[in-house]
């Protein structure tokens, strides 16, 4: 008999299904990024760093409206929505007719 090939998940606490991937950035410091990227996005390329931080906002706070929520990533989800509406209303202003005289 093999008796200890397979062993299982006794001796070892993170085995499969017992947690999750630890690859990515965890939530704090996707609502610290999210609103360094806000915060940038109000003085250059704001049509870029407004998305990405209402992206790392959202994912900062879980996905899910529910729940306790940080203040980083409440604030990157906040400015980063504001951030993007003010570039969409400069791009739509500058493609008027006179670009914007009149």
């Amino acid at each position: 008999m093999m008796a200890g090939f397979g062993r299982g998940a006794r001796g070892y606490p993170r085995s499969r299904g017992r947690t999750w991937s630890r690859t990515g950035p965890d939530r704090a410091t996707l609502g610290i990024i999210g609103t360094i990227c806000a915060v940038a996005g109000f003085f250059v390329l704001s049509i870029i760093l407004g998305p990405v931080a209402v992206v790392c906002g959202w994912l900062a706070m879980g996905r899910s409206w529910a729940g306790n929520r940080s203040l980083p990533a409440l604030v990157a989800l906040v400015l980063g929505a504001i951030d993007t509406l003010l570039a969409i209303v400069a791009l739509a202003g500058a493609a008027t007719w006179g670009n914007g005289m009149f």
